[in-house]
């Protein structure tokens, strides 16, 4: 019987989950053990998982839990602990592209002996990630991109205020649409909006967004790989109002924008970094330092331009719609996490194992 034991969230204003009540209904139904720790942040109810027949168990008691148990888990662990890791982890540990931190993380596997399963490496045959969160990812942030835009028209000078989630699309576009219409009435135009990424799952998100809050297709900008091939900088990203950024950083890159192209004139006033690679060392956009959050969403860069520049860099977007979001990512992981009962065999969790204990060799060079 293979043990799934979900950990509450600790990261602030988190509040998906790994697995949702509907994915434990069909786990159980073949066979799987779930515990569940009980969450008060959690946008599913614990009494939701309660009727699906899993044990509930109190916050943040993972440590404790069986040796065999697989311990899930959507963002990082917390930050204030260095203690070993003896079980199978499966979550998103942001540590394999050389991030602030990586040895950090991947040292505590090693000294306990445990397993580092990343969320982010499970690939299918052809190599694509069986489950993501990027079109979630992506269409919160073109909303929120054009939030903040709304709200430099509508309160100029005034910061953008915390953000909270939002219990379906329909209200959040709903929400979007509203603001849109006064900034649009206060500055006489409908804002032009760029997404790098266009093609990806992210990108696809970003464009939705921006299409069921009525942004004429022709204020549409859409770029991928064909249109940044020559390499950056590009000062057409200037010429829009709102940049959303959807890439999937894989190598070293030339910067999308300069400090120094900030000081030129401008229209851009909005950039979502949805990717979130600032700590990578082949961040394409080096304008800012430090990821933003729900509660503290945008940083003002300074530049010698006084048109206002905002940065959204919030790197669990995909929770201000977190019910929606979670569905569709645990039914696209479904299928994999019924694989651990042949973990051995199974492709997608070998493969992952490996990239495990080929990174964990790396700490110590």
């Amino acid at each position: 019987m293979v043990h799934l034991w979900l950990r509450a969230e600790t990261k602030p204003k988190e509040h998906r989950a790994a697995l949702t009540p509907s994915s434990c209904r069909v786990l159980i139904q073949n066979g799987f053990q779930i515990t569940v720790e009980r969450s008060t942040e959690r946008i599913f109810n614990d009494e939701e998982y309660e009727q699906e027949g899993c044990t509930l168990v109190p916050f943040g008691t993972w440590k404790t839990a069986p040796s065999d148990a697989y311990i899930i888990g959507l963002k990082e662990l917390p930050e204030n602990d260095n203690s070993p890791l003896s079980h199978s982890h499966i979550f998103f540990a942001h540590c394999y592209k050389n991030q602030s931190g990586w040895k950090n993380i991947l040292k505590r596997f090693v000294q306990g002996n445990g397993i580092l399963l990343d969320l982010e490496f499970l690939t299918d045959e052809r190599g694509r990630r069986v489950a993501a969160f990027g079109y979630h990812a992506g269409f919160a942030g073109s909303a929120l991109g054009l939030d903040v835009w709304a709200q430099q028209q509508i309160h100029p000078g005034q910061k953008y205020p915390s953000v909270e989630h939002f219990p379906n699309e329909n209200d959040l576009i709903t929400y979007v649409k509203d603001r849109l219409s006064k900034a649009i009435s206060v500055k006489g135009y409908t804002p032009r909006i760029m997404v790098v990424g266009a093609l990806g799952r992210c990108g696809k998100g970003a464009i939705e967004f921006a299409r069921k809050v009525d942004i004429p297709e022709e204020n549409i900008i859409k770029w991928d790989l064909e249109e940044t091939k020559k390499g950056g900088p590009f000062p057409e990203i200037l010429e829009t109002d709102i940049f959303v950024n959807c890439i999937y950083l894989s190598q070293k890159i030339s910067p999308f924008l300069t400090k120094e192209m900030l000081d030129l004139p401008r229209r851009l006033s909005v950039i979502a970094d949805v990717s979130c690679d600032n700590t990578n060392p082949n961040n394409p956009i080096p304008v800012y330092t430090g990821n933003t959050t729900f509660g503290n969403p945008t940083i003002a860069v300074e530049t010698k331009n006084t048109h206002p520049l905002d940065v959204i860099s919030i790197d669990h977007l995909p929770t201000l719609l977190p019910r929606e979001s979670s569905e569709q990512f645990t039914n696209d992981l479904l299928p994999s996490l019924l694989e651990l009962s042949n973990r051995d065999t199974a492709k997608v969790w070998v493969d992952v194992e490996m990239l495990f204990r080929q990174k964990a060799s790396l700490i110590d060079s």
